[in-house]
């Protein structure tokens, strides 16, 4: 039996959220998809797990070789097609370049303002680009705007080079990355998603890694732009033009990133948020760009129409203390290693609870080590299940500390923390 649960019960209309991030490093990239458990027996409920579900009856993206829509909170599957068929994935690749980027930004490796040199390598590449010339040095800020608006292929090569010393270095992390992100149908072989052989993924790898982007909320700063410069001011200005044309005539949409070549053929992941809901679309091997911006927009509309999301607590959340035994200090802090919620029909009437188990913990514990779990209960079902981790380090108590605190008991019966 658990050493400590608790149980919060509620009763409420669904209601849309606005999913909640931490940049803290204590955050695992082994816990970062939430595990869950199928829910079954309510009409009212969307299937938890972040796997793919069986296709729902309805007619959506019938041009795409394959289609998923995703709830970017809690990572739930709304709809399917082919979800797990591998696939050419063209410039969505950056989205994990961009991944790799935010990452090194707020690890502190990198900062936006630093100045990333052009190789001669980098600036060959062709394709989307903007034409980066060699020994050119441009603000990690530029790149990554050139890399989100205008798709920059030599931008991605710049900065992976900056980054990693090679971009086959790069690709081994981005690799590592998707690895740890449960994307278990991609491979990428370069960095921005020129054709290659064995470079593939997945429409329902391409929403894990959207979601895992959209935990930085300020890469829509730049996803979000329609058009806007490069080297603005001087002699050669850049004008760049966003080729997801959603982010100007779909209301909500701010991201994240289109494809194209002739093997993937027109891809997009696209984002938006109407009410505080996130949803993200995938969709992969569309004919003709018209084609994609519609049947997206049509999945967009169908899953705002039908659905919305309970955010119950955001990714590294304290919710509770774990006791430590022969530590330093008797108690950690355990916060959710994911974000912790579930998606309804709209306006349905759910009623839900949170049960938390800690478990046993005995010094030293590491920061990031699993203390326990998070269950979720909606209509009696569980539905979630979220690993709780600790936020920081407790250290093994040497013998002077040890002994102060047997001491520290014995005098107060065992009741002093």
């Amino acid at each position: 039996m658990p050493n400590w649960k608790r149980s919060v019960a509620t009763t409420a209309i669904a209601c849309s959220c606005v999913l909640g991030t931490t940049n803290a490093s204590f955050l695992t990239s082994s816990f970062a998809a939430t595990s869950v458990v199928p829910y079954v027996d309510d009409s009212a409920l969307v299937s938890s797990t972040k796997t793919a579900q069986p296709e729902v009856n309805v007619s959506l993206a019938k041009e795409a070789k394959s289609a998923v829509i995703m709830d970017a909170t809690t990572g739930k599957i709304l709809y399917q097609k082919n979800a797990h068929k591998e696939l050419p994935m063209a410039s969505i690749t950056k989205i994990m370049t961009m991944l790799l980027i935010m990452d090194a930004i707020h690890a502190g490796r990198v900062q936006w303002t630093d100045q990333v040199k052009t190789s001669e390598y980098a600036a060959s590449m062709g394709g989307s680009q903007i034409f980066l010339e060699p020994n050119e040095s441009m603000s990690v800020r530029d790149m990554v705007k050139g890399i989100a608006i205008a798709s920059g292929n030599d931008a991605c090569v710049a900065m992976a080079e900056h980054l990693s010393g090679s971009e086959e270095a790069f690709v081994a992390q981005m690799n590592q990355k998707a690895k740890q992100l449960g994307m278990n149908d991609t491979h990428f072989v370069n960095c921005n998603g020129l054709p290659a052989k064995n470079h593939y993924a997945s429409a329902h790898d391409i929403a894990v890694m959207s979601q895992a982007l959209l935990q930085y909320p300020e890469i829509t700063k730049f996803t979000s732009v329609y058009s806007d410069y490069l080297r603005k001011g001087s002699a050669h200005p850049l004008w760049l033009v966003n080729s997801n044309k959603l982010v100007r005539f779909y209301d909500g949409v701010d991201g994240l990133k289109t494809g194209y070549t002739q093997e993937a053929r027109y891809c997009l992941s696209a984002t938006a948020k109407k009410q505080g809901f996130r949803v993200i679309a995938v969709v992969m091997g569309e004919p003709k760009p018209p084609v994609r911006n519609a049947e997206v927009s049509g999945m967009l509309n169908w899953a705002f129409s039908n659905y919305t999301s309970k955010l119950i607590y955001p990714q590294g959340h304290v919710v509770a203390k774990a006791k430590v035994s022969k530590g330093r200090v008797d108690k950690v802090e355990a916060v959710t290693a994911a974000p912790v919620g579930f998606v309804t029909q709209r306006a349905a009437k759910v009623s839900y609870e949170t049960q938390i188990e800690l478990m046993k913990m005995k010094a030293p514990v590491r920061q990031g080590d699993k203390v326990g779990e998070l269950k979720v209960m909606v209509n009696h079902h569980m539905v979630a299940k979220v690993p709780l981790i600790a936020k920081t380090s407790v250290q093994k108590a040497n013998f002077i500390q040890g002994f102060g605190k047997t001491v520290k008991k014995i005098i107060t019966f065992g009741t002093a923390d």
